[in-house]
């Protein structure tokens, strides 16, 4: 790989499965990833410091978010962050996955990013709609109740991909995965999710939008815990 085009050509071909990715992860997230992916090898960076890229990027919009009062200008801001951030938490998988693997504290290190990611960001909702304006009763029990599925969500998820490795069934990679699939699952999305605070200046809209998604959300777990319980439960006993 002797030019930074090749470098992109060769992540390209080394993607992880597009099975079950939503829309904004798989068409756009990924790719952004790829390009920062390839810029970082061609610097000499390792997959750790992207990730740390990552959180910092995360955790200033986050800090925006709690501490500075809603605006219009806010929302790109946060938006933005939350974006770059969350393309740098590709980047970093991709980039092991070009160096020839990575390591299992670089996958925990990932891991503890993207569930402090998670809970903070809805964490600081709350903060916000607290501090500013004296938000009613309902509009602070939605990020709480954001936190409480999310969390659930990620921990669920990332313990289905554990046991699945255990027992030799990971999903495998395809590029044939539903379009259709990944477009109606985009409410599940992070990056729809990071693109709703762009409404972060209107706070009724953003509330509308922002309860919106935690429905579809709640929803989609709620359906996801049945067929999830009954693939494990097919699983043959360990030895």
């Amino acid at each position: 790989m002797n030019t930074y085009r090749a470098t992109v050509q060769q992540l390209s071909t080394a993607q992880k499965t597009s099975k079950g990715a939503p829309a904004y992860s798989r068409f756009v997230n990924r790719k952004a990833g790829r390009y920062m992916a390839a810029a970082a090898y061609r610097l000499g960076r390792t997959p750790n410091q992207v990730t740390a890229v990552s959180a910092a990027f995360s955790a200033l919009a986050i800090a925006l978010v709690a501490s500075v009062r809603p605006s219009v200008a806010l929302g790109v801001v946060v938006a933005v962050f939350l974006a770059v951030g969350y393309a740098f938490d590709s980047a970093d998988g991709q980039l092991a996955r070009l160096r020839g693997g990575g390591s299992p504290a670089g996958e925990w290190l990932d891991h503890v990013v993207d569930s402090a990611k998670i809970c903070a960001l809805h964490l600081a909702v709350l903060v916000s709609f607290y501090r500013f304006d004296g938000r009613s009763d309902p509009e602070l029990a939605v990020p709480l109740l954001w936190t409480f599925v999310a969390t659930v969500s990620f921990f669920v998820i990332i313990l289905n991909d554990q046991i699945r490795r255990a027992h030799g069934t990971a999903a495998p990679v395809t590029a044939h995965a539903s379009v259709l699939r990944s477009l109606l699952v985009a409410p599940t999305d992070y990056g729809v999710l990071l693109l709703s605070f762009l409404l972060f200046g209107w706070h009724r809209v953003f509330v509308a939008v922002y309860a919106a998604l935690l429905l579809a959300n709640a929803a989609f777990l709620a359906l996801a815990l049945v067929k999830w319980y009954r693939e494990i439960a097919a699983l043959p006993k360990a030895a």
